[in-house]
């Protein structure tokens, strides 16, 4: 009941954490696109640009997201959390992608610096596209800080960038009226760089959960401690553990003493199981009992 309330409470905040950014990312495209047809600004042309791409991003990740939460199945045995470990290889994708058109953009108009016309309107879409992009980015650390979710970490690194992005163009446009021409180009090019190392972490991570890399060191030694801490458990051993998109998947040899019958050994491993999925939910948990007598052989 607890494992399946989790993954329910999973299910509704990264969902929620999808559509909200894929709200914003219309908004900010709609904007964006009209303040670059306005004044011409490579700043604002690489700040649509993102944006196209977080829309497309956040609209795919909706997507996955529906295939990454479904129930297990006779195919997908163990579920398909790893739809959240591509997903986010691809959302890290986007990032690069964007990442090299800000940086043509920004090496075109700093080898031919130009004023901005009509800055006001730049500075207004600007102005409000920072104000959304804080409200978003706020709403995904929640979600994040509450699932943990890859998904939802690579999509916050578009909005946390466009937060850099959208106090470049704001500065780049200032700067560009006549005071320091090459600043739309330079300020282009420095968020690009910032892109690419987030893009960098996000694969790094989406690897590790597709690569089956065990829990953190702290989760492993929770369940030690959870273990031994059983008065009748005597030790552990051959412990393994991975996650797959949200759910993490735990099994371990559990020793205990020749004296117990299988029903008293049952039960002692069923209430170690209870006390980690309560730690550590959702998850699941798989334990092989030993007799002490066994390990010595």
């Amino acid at each position: 009941m607890n494992t399946q309330k989790s993954t329910d409470d999973y299910a509704f905040w990264v969902r929620f954490a999808a559509i909200s950014s894929t709200t914003t990312a219309v908004i900010l495209v709609v904007i964006k696109l009209y303040a670059w047809l306005v004044t011409d600004s490579s700043a604002m042309l690489a700040s649509t640009t993102d944006s196209i791409l977080d829309l497309f991003a956040s609209a795919m990740s909706i997507v996955i997201l529906r295939f990454a939460l479904a129930p297990a199945d006779k195919e997908h045995t163990f579920g398909h959390g790893k739809a959240e470990s591509l997903a986010g290889l691809v959302q890290a994708s986007f990032v690069l992608g964007s990442a090299i058109i800000l940086i043509f953009n920004g090496v075109s108009r700093l080898l031919n610096p130009q004023v901005i016309v009509k800055s006001e309107v730049a500075i207004w879409v600007t102005v409000i596209s920072i104000v959304l992009t804080l409200i978003l980015v706020a709403i995904q650390r929640y979600v994040i800080k509450r699932t943990g979710s890859i998904i939802i970490s690579g999509d916050a690194l578009h909005y946390q960038s466009d937060l850099f992005l959208n106090l470049g163009v704001l500065i780049a446009i200032i700067l560009s009226q006549g005071i320091w021409l090459e600043a739309d180009g330079i300020f282009t090019i420095l968020v690009a760089l910032y892109l690419v190392l987030g893009a960098g972490q996000i694969m790094v991570q989406s690897v590790s959960q597709l690569m089956d890399s065990e829990l953190s060191a702290e989760e492993l030694a929770q369940i030690k401690a959870i273990v031994v801490s059983h008065q009748q458990a005597i030790g552990i051993h051959e412990l393994r553990t991975r996650q797959s998109g949200v759910q993490k998947f735990i099994q371990f040899h559990l020793e205990l003493s020749d004296d117990l019958s299988l029903l008293e050994a049952h039960s002692i491993g069923d209430e170690i199981e209870a006390q980690i999925c309560r730690a550590l939910a959702p998850c699941e948990v798989f334990i092989h009992h030993d007799p002490t007598s066994a390990m010595q052989r």
